[in-house]
């Protein structure tokens, strides 16, 4: 049977990883006979959101799969993309006829 006491330290330890952030990292490798074949790198941040955003991690805002907002955004900067190398092929070609003209 839990007492209260038990309860209030697991949601303060709880409480304190949300917080204070926790990383977990590991590598796992699967050599045959001296060779590797397999290297598995595993990172875990276990984190509040404001915990999180303050250190710089927002991936889930910006990932098109995860956000709405951020499929927008893709479409956007897709866009703008074309935009900018339209006006670089104008420039190109000004250039090139004010270069013909003054030889």
């Amino acid at each position: 049977m839990k007492t209260p006491n038990n309860s209030n330290s697991l949601v303060d330890v709880l409480e304190t990883v949300l917080d204070k952030g926790v990383v977990i990292a590991g590598d796992i490798k699967i050599n045959l006979a001296d060779v590797e074949l397999l290297t598995i790198k595993i990172r875990l941040l276990i984190a509040s959101v404001d915990k999180a955003k303050e250190i710089g991690m927002d991936w889930w805002e910006n990932d098109p799969h995860y956000s709405s907002k951020a499929s927008k955004l893709e479409e956007e900067n897709t866009y703008l993309r074309g935009q900018l190398e339209d006006l670089e092929k104008k420039v190109q070609q000004i250039s090139s006829k004010e270069e013909s003209k003054t030889e």
